[in-house]
C-alpha cells in the first residue's frame, strides 16, 4: 500500500508522540541528575518523572545493593510508599530483581504466569512484606527489571510492574528503560565516587591530625618525664646535701608532673574507650555545689595567679550523675580555663537551675577563642591556637572527652567567647531520676 505524501498512519503518529515524550523525559531526568547532589532526592525525582512516561508502569522501585548486608534494599519508589517497602531484603539470584542484579541483564516478563514462575524462589519473609506493602498478594501482570551498573560496578536494579492492566510491557519499552537505568547508574556512580573522595579526604585529614597529635603527645609526655627525671636525679646526688625546703620543693614538683602525666594518659585512655563505645556511666545522687567546691579547691593548689570561685544558688537540686565523670568534666574545663588565661584572673564556676535541666558554666578572663575555632572546639584532636602565640600544653583531648561524658548523661556542652575577653564553657545535665525532686538544702 502506498501512503499518500503528507499522510501518516495513526500508529506512526502515536509512536512519534511516544518518542517525543520519552526524549522529553530523558532530558528532564538528565537535568535532575546534573542538578541534584543528593542521591535519595535524585532517585525520588526520577521516579516521579518515570511514572508519567510509561503507561503500563503502575508501580516502580529502585533497589540498591548494600555491600555490608549483602542484599538489595528499596531506596525510591512510585505507586507504593517507600516506608512500606523498608523491610524487604532481596539476595542476589532471588526473585526477578535478585536474578537481574546477579546476571546483569534486563528481564521482561509477561504474561502473569511468567512473573509467577520468576518469583518462585522469593523468600517467604519478602513475600509477606511485599503483600503487606501492596495490600494484595496478587502477582504483577507483567514486569520489567533492568540492572543499574557502570562497567563491572553493580549498584542495583530498577523494577517496573503493571499490576492491574490492561496495558503490559513490551520489547518497545526496553530501550527507553535501559537508557534511563544507565542514567541512574551514572548518577549513583558519581555519588559513590564523591563519597569515596570525601572519605579519602577525611581519612587524610584525620591521619594528618593524628600525626600532629602524636607529635604533640610525644612533646607533652616528654616534658613531665624530663622534669621528673631531672628533679629525682638531683635528689639522688650524694655530693649535694639539699636543704629540707629545697628537697620538699623538688618532691612537690615531681608530684605535680606525675599528676600532669597521669592526666594526659587518662585522657588518651578515655578517648580510646569512647572510640569503642566502652565509656561507662555510673549514676548516683550527686550534689553539684559540693563537687564544684572540691574541684576548685584542688585546682586552686595548682595556680597562684588565678582565683577560682564556685557560686551555686541555695536549694540547688541534686541530680543523678556519675561523680567521677562529672569531676573529670569540671577538671578538664577548669584546666583549659587556667591554660588559656596565662595572665591569671578570676575563674568562676556557676550553677543555674532550669525547668528541665541544670547548667554549669565556667568563665575565665583569658585570651578568648576566635569564632572559627568555636565550631570545632569539641572535636577530637582539635587544638585552639592562641592569638598571642602563647604555647598551651596538653593533649587536645580534654574537651572532646568532656563532651562525650556530658552527652552520655543526656546533656550538652557549648561555649561562648570573644578574643581578648575570655571564654565561658557551659554544660547541662537533665533533672530526671529519683533525685530530681531533692534540693541541696534538704
Amino acid at each position: 500500500m502506498v501512503i499518500p505524501k503528507g499522510v501518516r498512519p495513526a500508529t506512526s503518529s502515536r509512536n512519534l508522540d511516544r518518542l517525543n515524550q520519552e526524549l522529553y523525559a530523558l532530558t528532564e531526568i538528565a537535568k535532575i541528575i546534573a542538578a541534584s547532589p543528593d542521591l535519595r532526592a535524585l532517585l525520588r525525582a526520577v521516579m516521579e518523572k518515570l511514572y508519567n512516561v510509561i503507561d503500563p508502569a503502575e508501580l516502580g522501585v529502585v533497589l540498591l545493593w548494600h555491600e555490608t548486608a549483602g542484599v538489595l534494599r528499596p531506596e525510591a519508589s512510585f505507586g507504593v510508599e517507600l516506608e512500606a517497602l523498608q523491610d524487604i531484603r532481596i539476595r542476589p539470584g532471588e526473585s526477578v530483581s535478585g536474578r537481574v542484579f546477579d546476571e546483569g541483564t534486563a528481564s521482561l516478563l509477561s504474561p502473569q504466569a511468567a512473573v509467577t514462575e520468576a518469583m518462585d524462589n522469593m523468600r517467604q519473609t519478602n513475600r509477606s512484606n511485599m503483600a503487606s506493602a501492596l495490600g494484595t498478594e496478587a502477582v504483577p501482570l507483567s514486569e520489567l527489571a533492568v540492572p543499574l551498573h557502570v562497567g563491572d560496578r553493580k549498584y542495583g536494579v530498577l523494577v517496573l510492574a503493571s499490576m492491574e492492566g490492561p496495558a503490559e510491557f513490551s520489547e518497545g519499552d526496553l530501550p527507553f528503560v535501559q537508557t534511563l537505568a544507565d542514567l541512574i547508574a551514572l548518577a549513583i556512580d558519581r555519588a559513590r565516587l564523591q563519597e569515596e573522595s570525601d572519605l579519602i579526604r577525611e581519612a587524610e585529614h584525620i591521619e594528618h591530625l593524628r600525626s600532629e597529635v602524636m607529635a604533640t603527645f610525644s612533646h607533652e609526655l616528654r616534658s613531665p618525664l624530663a622534669a621528673i627525671k631531672g628533679y629525682s636525679t638531683a635528689l639522688l646526688l650524694e655530693e649535694i646535701d639539699w636543704p629540707d625546703e629545697k628537697r620538699h620543693e623538688f618532691l612537690r614538683l615531681v608530684a605535680e608532673e606525675c599528676d600532669n602525666l597521669e592526666g594526659m594518659v587518662g585522657e588518651i585512655l578515655d578517648s580510646s574507650l569512647i572510640d569503642v563505645g566502652q565509656l561507662v556511666i555510673e549514676r548516683q545522687p550527686l550534689r553539684l555545689p559540693h563537687l564544684a567546691k572540691e574541684v576548685t579547691d584542688d585546682m586552686q593548689l595548682r595556680t597562684k595567679i588565678h582565683k577560682l570561685v564556685a557560686d551555686f544558688p541555695s536549694g540547688f537540686p541534686i541530680v543523678d550523675a556519675d561523680p567521677h565523670r562529672i569531676t573529670q568534666v569540671m577538671r578538664n574545663i577548669l584546666d583549659n580555663a587556667i591554660k588559656y588565661s596565662p595572665d591569671g584572673g578570676l575563674v568562676l564556676i556557676r550553677g543555674e537551675v532550669r525547668p528541665e535541666d541544670v547548667v554549669v558554666s565556667i568563665a575565665d578572663q583569658g585570651v578568648g577563642i576566635s569564632p572559627e575555632d568555636l565550631i570545632p572546639l569539641f572535636e577530637k584532636y582539635f587544638r585552639v591556637k592562641s592569638a598571642t602565640g602563647y604555647h598551651v600544653p596538653g593533649t587536645g583531648l580534654g574537651l572532646p572527652v568532656a563532651r562525650s561524658i556530658v552527652e552520655a548523661h543526656g546533656g550538652r556542652i557549648w561555649a561562648e567567647s570573644k578574643v581578648g575577653e575570655g571564654t565561658t564553657l557551659y554544660f547541662s545535665l537533665p533533672r530526671q531520676g529519683l533525685s530530681a525532686g531533692i534540693n541541696e538544702d534538704e
